[in-house]
């Protein structure tokens, strides 16, 4: 196969296994290399301590990363009580240190943990890659700057502890198991300081895998040793998934050949060429999904949302 048309024809998406200790860019330079393309994107950062799913698109499947995002996700981790990182991982340095006594009940747990559940208020950890003035947040605590962070509303729909914890009462810790359902945007790390926040305690995230993102679950997952496995046997079928597969949540209307020499072109349906009125659609043709539609009730039309291809 020349390079060339790897690139032209290899589209979709890749529920990748990340590793702990490699960044989500790291990912992606690596599947660059493995798939002979420039088009790769990951759908959502993880931190290099954490592990687990890690959605990544091919080609044209780029288009439909916001889409993956805006999926849940979902995690398991845990939590130490009793002292508090720069980074709110075990990655950076130890700032504040309350040893525990005696650890805290489960009914203390559930509570703390029920007023971090639902819509609320996060802000942003300063080792983070959110931009403020142009600029990463981590770029300014690297250099030991601080600056106002903006706040930013998310939606945990589920906070669960696993187990009462295991109490260290030489260290005066306790650390406890968890798993957490939540929106794009959500950082996990703060959520566990802002466990010990609750409970008058300082806090750190002391591990992470992501179990759940882009619809994928951790079991659906392969290593960048089985895609490279793959490629060397010119079969990526049981790699590559449609790029539908982001896409699967909407009403798909499949359009005839006259409909679809309109819509390539970027003109507007009528809501009975549709025979629809949901939100948004997705429209196939020749069983493949083509683009996004989104449905005006004022003029009972549908216009062009996102264009994947006009092949």
């Amino acid at each position: 196969m020349q390079r060339e048309t790897e690139e032209t024809k290899m589209d979709g998406i890749i529920p990748l296994y990340k590793e702990r200790g490699l960044t989500s860019f790291d990912c992606v330079a690596k599947l660059r290399h493995i798939l002979h393309t420039k088009k790769v994107g990951h759908s959502g950062t993880l931190d290099p301590s954490v592990d687990g799913v890690l959605p990544i698109c091919i080609g044209s499947a780029t288009k439909v990363v916001p889409y993956l995002m805006a999926s849940g996700k979902v995690y398991k981790g845990t939590v130490t009580l009793g002292l508090a990182t720069t980074t709110e991982d075990l990655d950076g340095e130890v700032i504040d240190r309350q040893p525990l006594t005696t650890p805290f009940d489960r009914a203390k747990l559930l509570q703390a943990a029920a007023a971090l559940t639902g819509t609320i208020q996060q802000t942003p950890p300063m080792f983070s890659a959110v931009k403020v003035n142009g600029r990463r947040l981590y770029e300014y605590a690297r250099a030991g700057e601080t600056v106002e962070r903006p706040t930013r509303t998310i939606t945990v729909s589920a906070f669960d502890l696993v187990d009462d914890g295991q109490f260290d009462a030489e260290q005066g810790t306790q650390t406890i198991a968890f798993e957490i359902a939540c929106s794009k945007g959500t950082y996990v790390r703060t959520l566990a300081v802002d466990l010990g926040r609750q409970l008058g305690v300082p806090a750190v995230m002391a591990s992470l895998t992501r179990l759940k993102s882009g619809g994928f679950d951790l079991d659906q997952t392969v290593t960048l040793d089985q895609v490279a496995a793959a490629m060397a046997a010119e079969d990526l079928s049981e790699i590559l998934r449609p790029i539908d597969y982001a896409l699967r949540d909407y009403p798909h209307v499949t359009l005839s050949e006259r409909l679809w020499g309109l819509v390539k072109n970027g003109v507007f349906l009528d809501e009975e060429q549709v025979g629809s009125t949901a939100p948004v659609v997705a429209l196939t043709y020749q069983d493949q999904t083509k683009c996004l539609y989104q449905y005006l009730p004022e003029k009972k039309q549908y216009k062009p949302l996102k264009m994947f291809t006009v092949n």
